[in-house]
C-alpha cells in the first residue's frame, strides 16, 4: 500500500511589531487512494529575529518556508508513520463489533 502524504500550514501567529512569526499550526494528512485518510496536527514555536540573516518578513512567507521550518522541529517520519499505521488500522481493522444474530 502506497501512502501520499500532503503537509499543510493552517494559521500562522506573528509578532505584529516585526512580523515575526511566533507559532506555525500545521496538519499531515495520508491518503491510501482506497478511501482511508488519517490525519495528525500540532503546532511548532518560533522565535524570529528581525536583524538575523535569512528572516522573511510575513508579508514575503511562502507555505514551503514555514513547512521548512515545521519539518526542522517536528519528527516528520514519526508522524507520518503514526499516519501509517492509523490508515493500516482502516484497511485492515484488527478489532470489530456487533452481534452474532
Amino acid at each position: 500500500m502506497s501512502i501520499s502524504y500532503t503537509w499543510t500550514i493552517s494559521n500562522l501567529e506573528r509578532n505584529n511589531t516585526n512580523g515575526g512569526v511566533t507559532v506555525a499550526h500545521w496538519r499531515c494528512t495520508g491518503d491510501d487512494g482506497n478511501g482511508n485518510i488519517a490525519s495528525s496536527f500540532g503546532t511548532t514555536s518560533h522565535s524570529p529575529d528581525p536583524d538575523a540573516a535569512g528572516f522573511i518578513a510575513f508579508d514575503d512567507l511562502t507555505e514551503v518556508d514555514v513547512l521548512g521550518w515545521v519539518h526542522g522541529v517536528v519528527d516528520q517520519a514519526g508522524i507520518e508513520s503514526m499516519i501509517e499505521a492509523k490508515i493500516n488500522e482502516m484497511a485492515h481493522p484488527t478489532t470489530s463489533d456487533g452481534l452474532p444474530w
